[in-house]
């Protein structure tokens, strides 16, 4: 197994005005050489444990560490090794694309020549070498994004941070971000840690991954161990007519998914479905479980949890109204 380059323990944020912790007693490990991939909705934590790992935020409590350094108490050492696309990041409306990739080239130290080299092969690699000149204030969203891209994975460091760097992004974009962060892995070694929103991207990219939700880690491992050890089954089998809902749960555990019904359950049974729908000549879809099917699963349940609450407290501030 290859030794660890992140180990965080307890780890816990709570900001000035929440009452919610971002963090609460996270423990994640992230191994050398890897594309490790992060996944949860809006606020459930993982843009705050990139900015600890980054050591760009304190916790309140716990401990990281980067290199074996703390990151904590000694985050300078760490800074020099790692490159970081924030989520929020713009690049200067006054510079061309060319210029940006070289001037983060040469802030790290290299020459005016060996940052021009560099900066040449990034901006073919991520079509970007056709606006080279032109002003970043004059380009789209997605180009835009792909700049701070390069400006990343252009950089000669050990590990990189990439906070949702492909939205925006159209798919032909995605692929070659994708392509690149595959190449800087396998024949460069880098190790990659990223936020994501997009299923098949953890999916194609990860080593490993873990969907965190409320601060918490709900499940960890490579995309088909999350799969198999938190929905329990192998086979989705999709109906949009022809049966009702307390039929297909004799099947297995069934949800509704927009305008069709959706039964997860196993190879035997989703043929037993499948003999069943030619009777009726009715069509039905089979395909495997997806990452997108386990988010839904755990992370569903904690929006049920946290609608619950937020009606506890509603109730409570009623009833505090009343007996004012």
């Amino acid at each position: 197994m290859s030794e660890s380059i992140i180990e965080a323990r307890d780890l816990k944020k709570i900001y000035r005005k929440s009452r919610i912790p971002a963090l609460d007693d996270l423990d994640l490990d992230v191994r050398r050489g890897e594309i490790f991939t992060l996944l949860g909705r809006n606020g459930a934590g993982k843009t705050t444990f990139l900015r600890i790992a980054t050591t760009q935020l304190l916790p309140n409590s716990g401990t990281i560490r980067v290199f074996g350094i703390d990151a904590i108490r000694d985050p300078k050492p760490i800074r020099r090794r790692i490159a970081i696309t924030p989520q929020e990041g713009r690049p200067l409306f006054t510079l061309n694309a060319r210029d940006h990739v070289i001037l983060s080239l040469m802030m790290r130290g290299a020459t005016h020549e060996e940052a021009a080299r560099k900066t040449k092969r990034v901006l073919k690699t991520l079509d970007l070498d056709g606006v080279r000149s032109v002003h970043s204030e004059e380009l789209s969203g997605g180009l835009r994004q792909r700049i701070l891209i390069a400006m990343t994975i252009v950089c000669d460091v050990e590990l990189m941070f990439l906070d949702e760097p492909t939205i925006g992004l159209d798919p032909l974009g995605r692929r070659k971000v994708w392509e690149e962060l595959i190449r800087l892995k396998n024949e460069e070694g880098r190790t990659i840690v990223l936020t994501t929103h997009y299923m098949d991207e953890a999916e194609a990219l990860s080593d490993q991954l873990a969907i965190i939700d409320r601060g918490h880690v709900l499940a960890r491992g490579n995309a088909r161990e999350v799969k198999e050890r938190n929905l329990g089954s192998r086979i989705r089998v999709d109906v949009t007519q022809g049966f009702s809902f307390e039929e297909l749960e004799s099947y297995g555990r069934t949800i509704k998914a927009g305008n069709l019904l959706r039964v997860f359950t196993n190879d035997e049974v989703a043929q037993e479905i499948s003999r069943e729908a030619l009777k009726r000549r009715v069509p039905i879809s089979i395909s495997p479980v997806t990452l997108d099917d386990v988010f839904v699963e755990l992370v569903g349940a904690g929006i049920e949890e946290e609608e619950e609450e937020r009606k506890i407290e509603e109730e409570k501030m009623e009833k505090g109204v009343m007996m004012k």
